[in-house]
C-alpha cells in the first residue's frame, strides 16, 4: 500500500473523468450526473489524502510513500518517481481541499458545457497533486506544463467577456518561463544521466560551475507562477476573468507551485546562488509586498482588488523562503497554506455576490450587512484573515515570516532593514481590506437591486465554514501544521546554512 498510495491519490481524479467520458458515450450524460461525479471524486480524493497524512511520520526528514523510481525511459535515465515530505504534505493537503470546494461552488454558476467544465476541473487537479508529488525532473515538467491546460480552458471558455486575452496571456507567460526551467532540467540530466531529484542533489557538484545560472532558469519559471515583481502582470487579468472555481484554484493552488518549486528545487540543488541572490530576491518581495497593497487600494473591481493583494501576501512568502532559516521557510510554507484559504474564499464572496448582482463594481454595493447579515459575518472573518488579525491563519504565517526575517544571515549584516519595510505591508492590508469592507458591506441600503439580494444557501454557507474552520484553527493552534514540516526544513536549512557561514565575511 505504501508503494502505491500516492500514484493513486495523484491520478485517482482521472478515474472520475474517465466516468464522465463513459457517460458521454453511452449518451447517458446529464449535468446533474457530471456534478455528482465530479464532487465524489474530489470528496474520495480528498479523504485518501488523509489517509497519505495518517501513513506519513513527521519524525522522518526524508522522503516517504516512494512510488519507485522505476524505470520510464532508461536510456535518458528518466524515471517515474513519486513521494512526500513534510515540503510537500500541507501542499498536497491543501490541493485536495481546495479543489473540492472549487468543485462544489461552481454547481450554482457553471451551466453550459457542464461535463467538459468538470472534466478540466479533475484532470488540473491531477496535474496539480504530480507537481507536488513528483521526484523526477522530467515527471515533475510534464505535470507542470499540464497543468496549464485545464486551466487555459477554465478561463478561456467559461471565463468572463475578456476571457480569452486572459487565457492566452496566462498561457504564454507561463509557457515562456518553463522553457528556461526546461532547458536547465536537460544540463543537469546530461550532466549525471539522470532526472533522479535526489540523484541530483546529491551529486550537485557536478554542475555546480553553472549553478548561478541554473539557479536563475528555475527562478524565472517559478517567480513567474508565484508570481513576483515584476513577472505579475498576468495574474490581474487572470484572476479577474477566471470563474469563480478557477480563481479559487489559481489563488489556493497554482501559484504556490511557484514558492514550492523555490523550496524544492532552488534551496537544495543550488544552495550557493540561493544564498547569492537572496538579497535581490527579498528587493523583489518587497518591492511586491507594497506595490500589491497600493495598487489593490486604486481597485474599483472588488475581484481586481483581491487579485492585487495576491502580489502582496505572495510576497511575504518569498521574503520568509529566502530567509534561508528555518522559521522563515516554515512560515513561508505556512503562508502559502494560509493565502489559499484565505484568498479562495475571499474569491468564493466575490462569487455569491456576482452571481446575484452580475457586477463587482464597488459603487454599486453598500450596506450589504443589512441585506445578508450571515454573509457580511462570515466575510469580515475572511477579511481580518487575510490582514494578519492575531487569532486567525493570516497572522500566524506573517509573524513566523517577519521573525525568519529579522535573523536571516542571507539579508547580510543589517536583515532588520528588510523586516521594517515588509512590516509596511501589514499596515497596507488592514488600509485596503477595510476599506473593500466599508465600501461594500457597512452604510445605507440605498440601492433597490441590493435590497433583493438573498443570504447564503446551506450549500454556500457550508463551503464557506469549511474554509473558516482552517482559518480559526491554524490561528488558534499552528503547532501541529509546522510539526508536520519541521524535520524536513531542518535538513533543507542544514545544508544552505553551511553556505551561508562560508560566505560571511
Amino acid at each position: 500500500m505504501e508503494n502505491s498510495i500516492l500514484t493513486i491519490l495523484t491520478f485517482f481524479p482521472v478515474i472520475g473523468v474517465a466516468a464522465m467520458l463513459m457517460l458521454k458515450v453511452t449518451k447517458r450524460e446529464t449535468d446533474e450526473a457530471a456534478k455528482q461525479i465530479a464532487l465524489w471524486t474530489s470528496i474520495i480524493t480528498f479523504i485518501i489524502s488523509l489517509v497519505v497524512l495518517g501513513m506519513y511520520r513527521s519524525s522522518v526528514s526524508g522522503l516517504q510513500l516512494n512510488a519507485g523510481p522505476y524505470d520510464w525511459i532508461p536510456t535518458i535515465g528518466i524515471s517515474y518517481h513519486l513521494a512526500i515530505d513534510g515540503l510537500s504534505i500541507l501542499m498536497v493537503l491543501l490541493t485536495t481541499f481546495i479543489s473540492m470546494l472549487a468543485i462544489a461552488s461552481s454547481f450554482p454558476s457553471i451551466k453550459e458545457s457542464v461535463g467538459q467544465y468538470y472534466i478540466f476541473m479533475l484532470l488540473l487537479e491531477t496535474g496539480m497533486l504530480g507537481v507536488f508529488l513528483a521526484q523526477d525532473m522530467f515527471l515533475f515538467y510534464i505535470f507542470w506544463e499540464f497543468t496549464l491546460v485545464p486551466m487555459y480552458f477554465l478561463i478561456g471558455i467559461w471565463g468572463g467577456k475578456e476571457r480569452v486575452y486572459a487565457s492566452i496571456k496566462f498561457f504564454l507567460y507561463t509557457m515562456a518561463g518553463s522553457l528556461l526551467m526546461l532547458l536547465a532540467i536537460l544540463y543537469m540530466g546530461l550532466q549525471l544521466d539522470t532526472f533522479n531529484l535526489p540523484a541530483l542533489i546529491a551529486n550537485r557538484d557536478a554542475f555546480a560551475d553553472a549553478q548561478n545560472l541554473l539557479f536563475l532558469g528555475f527562478a524565472i519559471a517559478f517567480a513567474i507562477k508565484v508570481p513576483l515583481f515584476p513577472f505579475h502582470s498576468w495574474l490581474p487579468d487572470a484572476h479577474t476573468q477566471a470563474p469563480t472555481a478557477g480563481s479559487i484554484i489559481l489563488a489556493g493552488v497554482l501559484l504556490k507551485m511557484g514558492t514550492y518549486g523555490f523550496v524544492r528545487f532552488n534551496l537544495p540543488l543550488f544552495p550557493e546562488a540561493s544564498a547569492h541572490y537572496a538579497p535581490l530576491i527579498a528587493v523583489l518581495a518587497i518591492i511586491g509586498i507594497i506595490y500589491g497593497a497600493i495598487v489593490s487600494f486604486a481597485q474599483t473591481d472588488v475581484k481586481k482588488l483581491v487579485a492585487y493583494s495576491s502580489v502582496s501576501h505572495l510576497g511575504f512568502v518569498m521574503l520568509g523562503i529566502f530567509s534561508l532559516n528555518e522559521q522563515g521557510i516554515a512560515g513561508g510554507i505556512l503562508q502559502g497554506v494560509n493565502h489559499g484559504l484565505s484568498t479562495g474564499a475571499l474569491f468564493f464572496l466575490v462569487g455569491v455576490l456576482y452571481e446575484q448582482r452580475h457586477t463587482r463594481d464597488m459603487s454599486q454595493f453598500g450596506g450589504i450587512w443589512r441585506a445578508m447579515p450571515v454573509f457580511s459575518a462570515l466575510s469580515l472573518i475572511v477579511v481580518l484573515s487575510s490582514m494578519g488579525l492575531p487569532g486567525l491563519n493570516g497572522f500566524v504565517g506573517e509573524f513566523t515570516i517577519l521573525l525568519g526575517s529579522m535573523g536571516a544571515a542571507s539579508y547580510g549584516p543589517h536583515p532588520w532593514i528588510y523586516t521594517a519595510f515588509a512590516t509596511t505591508g501589514v499596515i497596507l492590508a488592514a488600509v485596503y481590506l477595510l476599506w473593500m469592507f466599508q465600501k461594500v458591506f457597512m452604510g445605507p441600503l440605498d440601492n433597490p437591486e441590493n435590497k433583493k439580494l438573498r443570504d447564503m444557501t446551506r450549500g454556500e454557507l457550508a463551503i464557506m465554514l469549511s474554509f473558516i474552520l482552517f482559518i480559526v484553527w491554524i490561528g488558534i493552534a499552528p503547532s501541529g501544521y509546522f510539526g508536520l514540516m519541521e524535520s524536513s526544513i531542518a535538513s533543507l536549512v542544514d545544508v544552505v546554512k553551511d553556505v551561508i557561514v562560508a560566505a560571511a565575511p
